[in-house]
């Protein structure tokens, strides 16, 4: 059995090889997967006996994943503010000036202001890994889980994508956080 807790205040990288489950323990953080054995718990919230479309609101998660599901039609503030509603994809939902508003803030915080009005097909791969994790902090989420944010960057990418992640991760208020 593995027992590990990621608290508050700290940050948490995983790394192992390629089938080693690393991306599997993330879904499971995430909220997205079950163990095949044994139990889950995720912000204290025991995974099969908690309401896991809720518990997602609480966790921010940026994966290729879920880049690969992303239409490259998608305008970048309406992936990022769509997040809030736990959807991928605009659809009928209504948002409010206030939501776009924190939308392009995050975006901001990011350095991917500039993005905000661009649809995601149009993006380097730069540019769609700060924007998911745009939006995996929209919701101002307890934990943030970074599944390899910074695979097919270049070396400047790979750089300036750990800078913005150290500030981030250095507000006294930023989630608890887990990269793998």
């Amino acid at each position: 059995p593995i027992d590990w807790s990621v608290e508050l205040d700290e940050r948490w990288v995983v790394l192992g090889p390629n089938g080693a489950g690393k991306t599997s323990l993330l879904r499971m953080a995430a909220a997205v997967e079950h163990p095949s054995t044994g139990t889950a718990f995720v912000l204290g919230e025991r995974l099969g006996r908690v309401d896991t479309a809720e518990l997602r609101f609480r966790v921010g998660l940026s994966s290729s994943a879920l880049a690969q599901r992303i239409p490259d039609d998608e305008v970048v503030r309406d992936l990022v503010v769509s997040a809030g509603y736990a959807v991928l994809g605009r659809w009928r939902e209504r948002y409010e000036d206030v939501d776009y508003a924190r939308a392009v803030d995050t975006l901001e915080s990011l350095g991917a202001e500039h993005l905000a009005e661009r649809t995601y097909g149009t993006l380097s791969e730069g540019e769609r890994k700060r924007v998911l994790i745009a939006r995996a902090l929209m919701t101002d989420p307890e934990l943030l889980l970074l599944d390899e944010p910074a695979a097919g960057l270049d070396l400047t990418g790979r750089e300036a994508l750990v800078t913005t992640l150290s500030d981030i991760c250095s507000d006294p208020f930023a989630p608890a956080t887990v990269l793998v």
